[in-house]
């Protein structure tokens, strides 16, 4: 079950600034980085996933554990958390401490989860979805560091920190997708244009604390797709994706930008002509920069995303959530549930203007938006999940 303490520890890497001991031409948060980093993990992953060895679930997993860790770990510098991984004695530990620490927000997700969670960080070994992520990760902290370092290219330890991550980015030139990324400008591009997404703020006219930007908006709906996928019972088909459409669910707003609801429907027919736009952009600008193999999997994430979906017998159905349960709860129908996507977003939006409200600001806009998502899903239920009393704890 999603509780209050889960949702507001999940919003905690909007408060953490990255790189805080450098020169910053824009700020750059631990929740953006995590969002770039999954972004670069499906990048990775598609050009890995014919391997048997393969897992997409693993993958999704292994990020949000990593990204409830670093919740943890935000006051350690990365050279004194690489030292501490050295040593198998005191990863351990620090480990166990780290679970300690979320276990009671952790708990109402299961025992099972809690189990893979703390079994998670005692592997040893470096499987492929691995490999993904960690890939992933360096290559978004390097993306990071490239801004970073233009505004300040003699700065004390600049060069030693590039070769640093160039050292440990070669570790994982095995990967297919990294090699990728090198060669071939258009894919970088798609990276690129998908991390131009955190400097587009979200309620950019209203003042919060925290801020959020679409990109970690994004990584926000994509995670608790996934835990509100774990508790409805979904397929592993479903379950990937549900995360993914929360993880690309705003794709589209890095060429049309973030445009609020109250905009798009203050006007017959404007949120259709946007949704029209956003398609035409995406087939000029976005799918030329990935393969076409990947091109059904990127419009199932971004267009109509907030439908659910099945695929029968190579045709797209569409069929309430409620249904895709009963019927339909099996990876041969590659099932999507874009009403609980929805949700999940509106309840991301609401959490924004919460916590901004509950940090002093006081814009009439947020309160408005707090009461009208509640209203609306004070009797609604989804796929087996009770929305009103998400809201009800609130």
């Amino acid at each position: 079950m999603i509780t209050k303490e889960l949702l507001k520890r999940l919003f905690d890497s909007a408060y953490m600034q990255r790189w805080n001991d450098q020169i910053r031409p824009v700020e750059l948060t631990e929740l953006d980085k995590q969002a770039h980093k999954m972004i670069v993990a499906y990048v990775l992953g598609k050009y890995e996933e014919q391997n048997a060895e393969f897992d997409w679930e693993a993958v999704i997993e292994g990020g949000l554990f990593e990204y409830l860790q670093r919740l943890v770990l935000t006051d350690l510098k990365p050279q004194v958390f690489y030292k501490i991984k050295e040593d198998p004695g005191r990863y351990r530990e620090l480990n166990d401490w780290v679970f300690s620490e979320l276990a009671d927000v952790l708990a109402p997700l299961g025992d099972e989860f809690c189990s893979r969670f703390r079994q998670y960080f005692q592997q040893a070994e470096e499987p492929l979805h691995r490999r993904v992520l960690n890939g992933a990760h360096l290559f978004a902290t390097k993306w990071e560091f490239e801004i970073i370092r233009r505004a300040n290219p003699d700065g004390y330890e600049m060069e030693r920190i590039n070769q640093r991550l160039e050292a440990q980015l070669q570790h994982y030139y095995g990967l297919q997708g990294l090699r990728e990324l090198g060669l071939y400008p258009r894919l970088r591009s798609f990276v690129d244009l998908c991390g131009l997404l955190r400097f587009q703020i979200r309620w950019s006219h209203v003042h919060r604390i925290p801020r959020t930007s679409v990109l970690g908006h994004m990584l926000i709906v994509a995670m608790l797709s996934y835990l509100f996928s774990l508790e409805m019972g979904a397929c592993p088909q479903r379950c990937v994706n549900n995360y993914f459409t929360g993880l690309f669910h705003d794709l589209p707003e890095a060429l049309t930008r973030d445009i609020i609801s109250p905009v798009k429907h203050s006007v017959k027919g404007l949120s259709a002509l946007i949704k029209t736009y956003e398609k035409e952009q995406m087939e000029e600008k976005v799918y030329p920069l990935v393969p076409p193999a990947w091109h059904a999997n990127l419009r199932l994430f971004t267009e109509d995303e907030f439908m659910s979906v099945v695929s029968v017998n190579g045709s797209i159905v569409r069929v309430p959530s409620n249904e895709i349960s009963e019927h339909y709860n099996e990876d041969r129908f590659n099932p999507r549930d874009g009403e609980m996507t929805k949700a999940v977003d509106e309840l991301a939006a609401y959490m924004e203007a919460y916590l901004a409200l509950g940090n002093g600001m006081s814009a009439p806009e947020l309160q408005r938006a707090c009461d009208s998502i509640k209203t609306n899903y004070s009797h609604r239920t989804i796929a087996g999940i009770d929305f009103s009393t998400v809201y009800a704890s609130l």
